[in-house]
């Protein structure tokens, strides 16, 4: 395969993407990774759960714990809507729910519009952001599933 060829499927290469939203700004995380959406459940509170832990749902027998995006974010609670979701996702072999402000659709995007994310983006730390996608009338900040949570919160999910 020659360099041409290798060029042409990297920029081809389509990313399809579940959007969501926190405050006023869209998120997407790889539709690969998402298990399924539902609306907000009761969520039980688990007494000595981590603080980055909202409590736990019970989804067909399994227990999911649930965390809260704005919170994991930086942005202030808020109450929950008839549009609120529960977004549940596979990261770092755990499966876990996070609760977003509204989810949008699925995208498929060019990977070619994406571009590494400056060091500070819509007030949430970079760390958790693979990469900013320019659409043509807004901006979609892509979501690292795997830097959500880290290695040691991973574990005591596990724990929990």
């Amino acid at each position: 395969m020659n360099t041409a060829s290798v060029q042409r499927n990297e920029s081809q290469e389509l990313l399809q993407l579940v959007s969501f939203h926190i405050e006023e700004e869209e998120y997407g995380v790889d539709i690969l990774n998402v298990q399924e959406i539902i609306k907000c459940v009761p969520i039980t509170k688990v007494p000595n759960s981590p603080e980055f832990v909202e409590g736990v749902i019970n989804l067909r027998g399994r227990v999911i714990p649930i965390l809260d995006l704005r919170y994991r974010f930086g942005f202030a609670k808020k109450e929950k809507t008839k549009d609120t979701r529960i977004i549940v996702v596979e990261t770092r072999n755990n499966t876990v729910g996070f609760i977003v402000d509204a989810v949008n659709e699925v995208l498929r995007i060019s990977a070619n519009i994406t571009e590494a994310p400056p060091s500070m983006v819509s007030g949430i730390d970079s760390e958790f952001i693979k990469s900013v996608g320019k659409l043509k009338e807004r901006m979609l900040i892509l979501i690292d599933l795997n830097k959500v949570l880290t290695k040691s919160e991973s574990e005591k999910l596990l724990v929990a």
